[in-house]
C-alpha cells in the first residue's frame, strides 16, 4: 500500500458515513471522485487494489464531503465528476446530447423515430423509449429488438425492403410483415410490446422537489426538477475546507435532463421510497 506520499492527516480525517471523497495530486485537476457510504473503508481498498496504483502513487492527499445518505452521495459524486473532470474517472462524464425513440403513427402503422434531447424536452415528454448517447446506439438498440421479437428491419427504416421484402424474411429473422404475410398491426403490437420495458418515466410532479435525507438530526434537501439534481440544501454547515466543494441552491441553475440523476432518482421516486416534498413557487 503506497501511503507514504499521501498527507497523513487527510486519511486520519477520512469519516465512516456516507458521502464523496477526492484523491488529489499537484495538478489542479482531481485524480479521481468517488462515493461510498463508508467513505474511509472505500479509499482504503482503493489504496490496497494493485490495478490502482498509477492513481495512488500520485495522489498527495485525499479530501471528502460528507453526505446525510447514499442519495446524496451519488447525487454530488455526479455532479462533481462533470464539473471537475478528474484524471482517472471513466463514468458519468457528460454527455451532450441524449437521443431516444418514439412510435409515430403513419398511414402504414407504427414507425420508429429517433429523437433527441435538443428537439423534445426528455422527462416531460410521454411515449419515449430508452435513452442513448447518440443515434447509431438507439439504431443498435431496435436491431436487437427487431432480431429478438422476429420484426422487420425494412417496417422499422433501419433498412431498404426489395420486391421480395427484407432480408429478414428470407433468413426467417421476419414473419414476413414486409409482404403482407403478417398483419401491420400485429407486428406494431410485438414492436410496442418490445420497447415498453425501456419507456422513459415521466417526471411525475407538477414543478420541482425536494428529496429529503437525513442522519440524526442532520437533514439534506436534494432539489429536482425533471429528473435534474439542482442542487443541496443542507441543516448544518459543513467544514469550511470543504466548503467549496458543496453544490448549494444558491449556486445551482435549472439544467436539461440529466441521464445520471434519472438513473439514480427514478426508482426510489417511481417506487415512493423517497421522502419526498413539493417546492413552492415562491423558494425557487
Amino acid at each position: 500500500m503506497l501511503t507514504h506520499q499521501i498527507d497523513p492527516d487527510s486519511l486520519a480525517a477520512l469519516p465512516r458515513g456516507a458521502g464523496v471523497y477526492i484523491f488529489r495530486g499537484d495538478s489542479p485537476l482531481p485524480l479521481y471522485i468517488g462515493k461510498s457510504v463508508d467513505i474511509r473503508s472505500r479509499v482504503m481498498s482503493h489504496l490496497r487494489a494493485p490495478d490502482e496504483a498509477r492513481m495512488v502513487a500520485q495522489t498527495r492527499r485525499i479530501d471528502f464531503i460528507e453526505t446525510a445518505g447514499e442519495m446524496g452521495a451519488l447525487l454530488l459524486e455526479s455532479r462533481m465528476i462533470k464539473t471537475d473532470n478528474p484524471l482517472f474517472n471513466q463514468r458519468l462524464r457528460r454527455i451532450r446530447s441524449l437521443c431516444s425513440i418514439r412510435l409515430v403513427q403513419s398511414p402504414a402503422g407504427l414507425v420508429p423515430e429517433v429523437v433527441d434531447s435538443k428537439s423534445v424536452n426528455l422527462g416531460s415528454t410521454p411515449a419515449l423509449y430508452g435513452l442513448f448517447a447518440s443515434p447509431h446506439a438507439a439504431a443498435t438498440k431496435l436491431r436487437a429488438l427487431a432480431e429478438q421479437h422476429h420484426l422487420c428491419l425494412s417496417v422499422l427504416g433501419l433498412e431498404p425492403a426489395g420486391r421480395r421484402g427484407c432480408f429478414g424474411v428470407q433468413i426467417k429473422t421476419c414473419l414476413g410483415v414486409c409482404v403482407g404475410q403478417e398483419e401491420r398491426g400485429i407486428h406494431d403490437a410485438r414492436l410496442f410490446s418490445a420497447l415498453c420495458d425501456s419507456q422513459v418515466e415521466v417526471w411525475p410532479f407538477a414543478g420541482a422537489v425536494d428529496v429529503v435525507e437525513t442522519s440524526g438530526t442532520w437533514v439534506q434537501r436534494h432539489r429536482v426538477n425533471n429528473w435534474c439534481y439542482l442542487g443541496t440544501q443542507c441543516s448544518r454547515a459543513l467544514s469550511p475546507c470543504h466548503l467549496d466543494q458543496a453544490v448549494t441552491l444558491s449556486d445551482a441553475a435549472p439544467r436539461e435532463f440529466d441521464l445520471d440523476s434519472y438513473k439514480i432518482l427514478v426508482r426510489p421516486i417511481m417506487l415512493k421510497t423517497a421522502v419526498v416534498e413539493p417546492v413552492a413557487p415562491s423558494a425557487l
